[in-house]
Protein backbone atom coordinates (compact mmCIF):
# COMPACT_ATOMS: atom_id res chain seq x y z
CA UNK A 1 0.00 0.00 0.00
CA UNK A 2 1.50 3.15 -1.10
CA UNK A 3 0.79 6.23 0.57
CA UNK A 4 1.17 9.93 -0.77
CA UNK A 5 3.49 12.56 0.69
CA UNK A 6 0.79 14.54 1.78
CA UNK A 7 -0.66 11.80 4.07
CA UNK A 8 2.80 10.73 5.30
CA UNK A 9 3.46 14.16 5.93
CA UNK A 10 0.10 14.82 7.68
CA UNK A 11 1.01 11.76 10.11
CA UNK A 12 4.26 12.59 10.90
CA UNK A 13 2.90 16.22 12.06
CA UNK A 14 0.33 14.58 14.35
CA UNK A 15 2.71 12.25 15.63
CA UNK A 16 5.36 15.26 16.52
CA UNK A 17 2.08 16.59 17.93
CA UNK A 18 1.88 13.95 20.27
CA UNK A 19 5.15 13.85 21.88
CA UNK A 20 4.08 16.18 24.68
CA UNK A 21 1.13 13.82 25.52
CA UNK A 22 3.28 10.81 25.58
CA UNK A 23 6.17 12.41 27.85
CA UNK A 24 3.91 13.36 30.27
CA UNK A 25 2.06 9.70 30.09
CA UNK A 26 5.83 8.17 30.44
CA UNK A 27 5.98 10.26 33.77
CA UNK A 28 2.97 9.07 35.24
CA UNK A 29 3.90 5.39 33.91
CA UNK A 30 7.45 5.76 35.48
CA UNK A 31 6.05 7.36 38.75
CA UNK A 32 3.52 4.00 38.76
CA UNK A 33 5.90 1.73 38.75
CA UNK A 34 8.60 3.27 41.04
CA UNK A 35 8.04 5.62 43.44
CA UNK A 36 4.02 4.83 43.90
CA UNK A 37 4.71 1.40 45.23
CA UNK A 38 7.42 2.62 47.81
CA UNK A 39 5.07 5.72 49.13
CA UNK A 40 1.55 3.18 49.29
CA UNK A 41 -1.76 3.64 47.49
CA UNK A 42 -3.49 6.11 49.78
CA UNK A 43 -5.30 7.96 47.86
CA UNK A 44 -8.58 9.65 49.01
CA UNK A 45 -10.04 10.15 45.23
CA UNK A 46 -11.15 7.80 43.15
CA UNK A 47 -9.85 7.51 40.33
CA UNK A 48 -6.08 7.72 41.82
CA UNK A 49 -4.55 10.76 40.98
CA UNK A 50 -1.72 8.68 38.73
CA UNK A 51 -4.86 7.44 36.88
CA UNK A 52 -6.73 10.71 36.40
CA UNK A 53 -3.30 12.36 35.50
CA UNK A 54 -3.05 9.99 33.10
CA UNK A 55 -7.01 10.19 31.69
CA UNK A 56 -6.35 14.35 31.71
CA UNK A 57 -2.97 14.41 30.11
CA UNK A 58 -4.39 11.94 26.97
CA UNK A 59 -7.90 13.76 26.89
CA UNK A 60 -6.54 16.95 26.94
CA UNK A 61 -3.44 17.24 26.39
CA UNK A 62 -0.41 17.92 28.31
CA UNK A 63 -0.60 21.89 29.08
CA UNK A 64 -4.38 21.59 29.72
CA UNK A 65 -4.35 17.87 31.29
CA UNK A 66 -1.42 19.25 33.32
CA UNK A 67 -3.25 21.77 34.97
CA UNK A 68 -6.20 19.48 35.53
CA UNK A 69 -3.22 17.18 37.83
CA UNK A 70 -1.66 20.02 39.65
CA UNK A 71 -4.92 21.08 40.85
CA UNK A 72 -6.14 17.90 41.91
CA UNK A 73 -2.90 16.82 43.61
CA UNK A 74 -3.10 20.10 45.64
CA UNK A 75 -6.82 18.94 46.90
CA UNK A 76 -5.28 15.24 47.67
CA UNK A 77 -3.97 16.37 50.88
CA UNK A 78 -5.27 15.00 54.52
CA UNK A 79 -7.49 18.27 54.76
CA UNK A 80 -8.52 17.79 51.21
CA UNK A 81 -11.07 17.06 49.47
CA UNK A 82 -12.04 13.24 48.80
CA UNK A 83 -14.46 10.82 47.28
CA UNK A 84 -15.19 10.26 43.93
CA UNK A 85 -13.38 12.63 41.24
CA UNK A 86 -13.50 11.56 37.41
CA UNK A 87 -11.76 14.48 34.69
CA UNK A 88 -13.92 16.06 32.58
CA UNK A 89 -15.35 15.00 29.65
CA UNK A 90 -14.92 18.55 28.16
CA UNK A 91 -12.82 21.55 28.81
CA UNK A 92 -13.80 23.70 31.61
CA UNK A 93 -15.99 26.75 30.08
CA UNK A 94 -13.19 29.46 29.81
CA UNK A 95 -10.18 27.56 29.99
CA UNK A 96 -7.71 29.00 26.94
CA UNK A 97 -3.65 28.33 26.63
CA UNK A 98 -3.07 31.71 28.16
CA UNK A 99 -5.38 31.49 31.20
CA UNK A 100 -4.25 28.21 32.48
CA UNK A 101 -5.36 27.87 35.92
CA UNK A 102 -8.97 27.80 34.59
CA UNK A 103 -8.42 24.17 33.50
CA UNK A 104 -7.97 23.18 37.35
CA UNK A 105 -10.73 22.48 39.82
CA UNK A 106 -9.70 23.69 42.60
CA UNK A 107 -12.02 22.60 45.49
CA UNK A 108 -14.51 20.11 45.39
CA UNK A 109 -14.70 16.82 43.42
CA UNK A 110 -17.48 16.13 40.60
CA UNK A 111 -19.18 12.94 41.60
CA UNK A 112 -23.32 13.52 41.14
Amino acid sequence: MKHSASELGSTIAASLLRLPRRFGRALIWLYRHTLSPLVGYNCRHLPTCSVYGDEAIERFGLWAGGWMTLARLLRCHPFGTSGIDRVPLTAPEGARWYLPWRYGRWRGVNAS
